[in-house]
C-alpha cells in the first residue's frame, strides 16, 4: 500500500516539478522579450557570437528546446543561415544546464548559516509569497510577471521535494538497487535517458527527475553519466518534429542539432567507456548526488561544445549531404513561421517586420494608381491589380498569424502591439484597395467622352502630390519609426479634406457651365472620394504610431490631446501645407 501512496506522491510531484518549470519558463520568456529582440538584431554572422547567443536566450527562457526550435523558425524565416545557426544550437545545450544547477541546491546538506541560506526550503517560501503578492495584488505589468517566476520556481522546488520524498523509501528495495545496476551497460543508459526525454520533450525535466531518484542513494556515478549523454540526444526530437513541413535549410539545422548531440555522445561515451576499461576510476560505484549531475551535465555539454565547435563547418556540409539540394526544388521562406510562437516576443516582432513590407507595398501600389490618373497606361493598370491582390493575400496571413500570437500567454506590451497591427493590415488593405478603385476609375476616364477638363486634371495632379507627400510621410513614419513625420500627417490630412471639397466644388461648377460631361463628373468624384480616403487611412496609420509609443488606443480623445498639446506646431504645419497645395 505504500507503494501506492508513494507512486502517486512522485506522480504529483512531477506534475508540480513541470507546471512549474513551464510557469517559470512563460515568466521568464515574457520578462526577456524585448532582450530577445536585441540579441537577434544584434546577431552578425560570427559563430562565437551566435554560441553566446544560445547560451544566454536558454538560460533566460530555462529550455534548449524552445530555443532550437525557435533557430529552426528563424532559419525557415530566413532571418538566420545556416552558419549563424549552428552556434546557436550548440550554445542552447550549455545554457540549459542552468536548471540542474537550480535543482541541486534542493539538496544540500549542513546546518550551517549561509549552507541554509542557499537551500531553497529556507528562501523558496519567502519567493512563493512575494510572488503571489506581485502576481495577484500588483497593478504593474514587470511586477506579475515577476511574481509568476517566483511561483514559478517555489512550485518547482515543491514539486521536486515531493519526488525526492517518494523516491527515498526505494533505498530500502533491493529490487529497485538490482533494476539501476542495468544501467551500468552503458549503450542501455543512453537509450534509455533518450527515450525518456523524448516523451517529456524537455531535457531539463528529465535531468530534474534524474536528480530527485539519485536522493534514493542507490544510482551510481557510472550508471549516470551515459543516462545523462542520452538525455541530450533525447531532446532533439523536439527540433526534429518542429522542421517537418520547414524549408530545406531549417530541417539541416535540425539535422545539425541532432549530429551535434549524436557525435558528442559517441565520442565522450567512447573515451568514458575506453577510460573505465583501462583505469580503474574508483568513483564510478559511488552513489551519485544532485549536485554532481548538474556537474556531469554541464561538463558534458561543455566539452561537445569544446570538441565539436571547431568542426561546425563540417557538420554543416554533412548535414546538406544529409538533406541535399534538389535541382527542381527552390528554397521558400515563410516570414511568418508558427515555431517563433514559441516565443511570442519575437512572434509580434517578426510580424511587425512583414507588416513593414506589407506597407511599403500598399504605398507603392497607391503611387502607381496616382501616375494612372495623369498618364494612363494598361501595364501598370495591371500592376495595381496584381499588387492588390498580393496585399490582401498578406492581410489574411498576418492576421491570421496575429490571432495564434493572441492565443499564447503573452506580456501586455506585445498584446498591445497585435492589437496595433491588427488595425495597421486593415489600414494598408484599404489603402490599396482605394488605389485599385483609382486605377479603374483611370481607365475608365480614358475611354470617357468627352475626356476630362484641364482643370479637373489640374485639381487631381494637386491632390495627388499632396498625396505623395502624406504617403512618404506614413512610411518614415511606421517602416522608420520617426516621430516627427507621424506628427505632422494629420494637419496634412486636414489640408487635404479641404483641397476635396474644393475640387468637389469645382467640379460641382464645371457641371453646371457644361464643362464637363455628367459620367466625367461622376468619375471626378469617385476619385476625390478615393484620395480623401487613403488620406484618411494614412492619418490612421500615424496615429497608430503615436498611440503604440503611448500604450494607448484611445484614438480620437488621444488626437484631441495631441492637438491641443502641438498647439501652434500643429497650426505652423497646417498653414505650411495650405500654402505648399493649393487649388486656384
Amino acid at each position: 500500500m505504500d507503494f501506492l501512496w508513494n507512486g502517486l506522491s512522485l506522480v504529483g510531484g512531477l506534475s508540480l516539478f513541470l507546471f512549474g518549470m513551464n510557469l517559470m519558463g512563460q515568466g521568464l520568456e515574457k520578462r526577456a522579450g524585448a532582450r530577445l529582440k536585441e540579441f537577434l538584431a544584434r546577431l552578425t554572422s560570427g559563430r562565437f557570437r551566435g554560441l553566446l547567443l544560445g547560451i544566454v536566450v536558454t538560460a533566460l527562457i530555462q529550455s534548449s528546446s524552445a530555443v532550437t526550435v525557435m533557430a529552426v523558425g528563424f532559419v525557415n524565416s530566413g532571418l538566420l543561415s545556416l552558419s549563424q545557426v549552428t552556434g546557436i544550437v550548440m550554445g542552447a545545450n550549455i545554457g540549459t544546464t542552468v536548471t540542474a544547477w537550480l535543482i541541486s541546491l534542493t539538496q544540500l546538506e549542513g546546518d550551517g548559516f549561509f549552507l541554509r541560506l542557499l537551500k531553497p526550503s529556507t528562501f523558496t517560501p519567502i519567493l512563493a509569497f512575494v510572488g503571489i503578492v506581485f502576481y495577484l495584488f500588483s497593478k504593474r505589468e514587470n511586477r506579475r510577471i515577476t511574481g509568476s517566476v517566483f511561483l514559478g520556481f517555489a512550485v518547482l522546488i515543491f514539486g521536486m521535494d515531493a519526488m525526492s520524498a517518494a523516491v527515498k523509501p526505494l533505498s530500502n528495495v533491493p529490487t529497485f538497487g538490482e533494476a539501476l545496476l542495468w544501467f551500468q551497460n552503458p549503450l542501455l543508459g543512453v537509450l534509455v535517458g533518450a527515450l525518456f526525454t523524448a516523451i517529456l520533450q524537455s531535457s531539463s525535466a528529465s535531468i530534474g527527475i534524474l536528480q530527485a531518484l539519485a536522493g534514493a542513494g542507490q544510482l551510481t556515478v557510472g550508471a549516470t553519466i551515459p543516462i545523462i549523454m542520452g538525455q541530450n540526444i533525447g531532446t532533439c526530437v523536439t527540433t526534429l518534429i518542429s522542421s517537418v513541413g520547414a524549408n530545406r535549410n531549417a530541417k539541416r539545422t535540425a539535422m545539425i542539432h541532432l549530429y551535434f548531440n549524436v557525435i558528442g555522445t559517441a565520442l565522450l561515451l567512447g573515451a568514458f567507456s575506453l577510460l573505465r576499461a583501462t583505469v580503474r576510476l574508483s568513483f564510478i560505484n559511488d552513489t551519485v548526488t544532485a549536485f554532481q549531475i548538474a556537474l556531469i551535465h554541464t561538463l558534458f555539454n561543455l566539452l561537445c561544445t569544446a570538441l565539436l565547435f571547431p568542426l561546425a563547418p563540417w557538420l554543416e556540409r554533412l548535414a546538406v549531404h544529409t538533406v541535399p539540394e534538389k535541382e527542381s526544388e527552390q528554397e521558400e521562406h515563410t516570414m511568418l513561421d508558427k515555431r517563433l510562437l514559441t516565443a511570442p516576443s519575437l512572434a509580434v516582432a517578426q510580424s511587425h517586420a512583414v507588416c513593414k513590407d506589407m506597407a511599403v507595398q500598399a504605398l507603392s501600389n497607391a503611387r502607381t494608381s496616382f501616375s494612372l490618373l495623369q498618364s494612363y497606361a494598361p501595364a501598370k493598370r495591371a500592376e495595381v491589380e496584381i499588387a492588390e491582390a498580393e496585399i490582401d493575400r498578406m492581410e489574411d496571413e498576418i492576421g491570421n498569424y496575429l490571432v495564434s500570437i493572441g492565443s499564447k500567454n503573452m506580456s501586455e506590451k506585445d498584446s498591445f502591439e497585435i492589437t496595433s497591427q491588427l488595425h495597421l493590415i486593415n489600414d494598408l488593405e484599404r489603402i490599396s484597395d482605394h488605389a485599385l478603385n483609382l486605377a479603374q476609375a483611370a481607365e475608365q476616364a480614358t475611354a470617357s467622352h468627352p475626356p476630362f477638363s484641364e482643370g479637373a486634371k489640374q485639381d487631381l495632379q494637386v491632390l495627388c502630390n499632396a498625396l505623395e507627400e502624406i504617403l512618404w510621410l506614413t512610411e518614415r513614419a511606421f517602416c522608420h519609426g520617426e516621430n516627427d513625420a507621424a506628427w505632422q500627417i494629420e494637419p496634412l490630412e486636414q489640408v487635404i479634406d479641404k483641397l476635396e471639397e474644393e475640387a468637389r466644388q469645382k467640379g460641382v461648377e464645371r457641371l453646371r457651365n457644361n464643362g464637363c460631361s455628367i459620367e466625367s463628373g461622376f468619375l471626378f468624384s469617385d476619385m476625390l472620394g478615393d484620395l480623401e480616403r487613403i488620406a484618411d487611412h494614412c492619418s490612421n496609420v500615424a496615429q497608430l504610431c503615436l498611440a503604440t509609443r503611448e500604450q494607448s488606443f484611445r484614438t480620437h480623445e488621444s488626437l484631441q490631446n495631441r492637438r491641443n498639446a502641438a498647439g501652434a506646431d500643429f497650426d505652423r504645419l497646417y498653414e505650411m501645407y495650405r500654402s505648399k497645395f493649393s487649388i486656384s
